[in-house]
């Protein structure tokens, strides 16, 4: 008997070593690099000091989620004299999309089955079961047991609380 060897098994809804994806998506963990593509959203380019103005952290600090942004490849910077521009670049966002996307319809596709499968056809009633309609007891009677034993109430402690603790 001889094996066919077909390869290695590959799941198409994962994507192993795509660093692409995982650099994008590290950047835009960030609240601050999120608020700062916010803010190119709106302009076609900023200078670093215009991005830096609304923050309350130093300009390194800003230089350095500038610098996660663009190893992500989510903004790009040219130096025009002495100041620094930078401008959103669509690619990584549009790949996230596409990654994002493919799950949501894997996903929608698997919940609608359920539901379907769920609104089809309920349970018969089993005909060994007695009816499951709620019966309202008093109070006292509900509290009784059905079997008619008595109840041993709770377990009563065993040493008292200790010493507290003075200040």
């Amino acid at each position: 008997m001889t094996a066919i060897f077909r390869g290695p098994t590959l799941n198409h809804m994962v994507k192993f070593k795509d660093t692409h994806l995982d650099r994008t998506f590290a950047a835009l963990s960030d609240p601050t690099r999120r608020a700062l593509l916010a803010q190119l959203q709106n302009e076609k380019s900023l200078s670093v000091s215009e991005l830096a103005r609304p923050f309350a952290m130093s300009l390194p600090a800003i230089m350095k989620h500038l610098d996660v942004l663009s190893g992500a490849g989510l903004i790009r910077r040219t130096k025009i004299g002495r100041s620094v521009a930078c401008e959103l670049t669509a690619e990584p966002m549009e790949q996230a999309m596409e990654w994002l996307n493919r799950y949501q319809r894997y996903w929608s596709s698997s919940l609608d089955r359920l539901a379907t499968f769920l609104e089809e056809e309920e349970c018969p009633p089993n005909p060994t079961s007695p009816p499951t309609s709620p019966t309202v007891l008093p109070f006292k009677a509900s509290r009784a047991s059905r079997s008619g034993g008595g109840s041993t109430g709770a377990p009563k402690k065993s040493t008292p609380p200790g010493p507290t603790r003075k200040k």
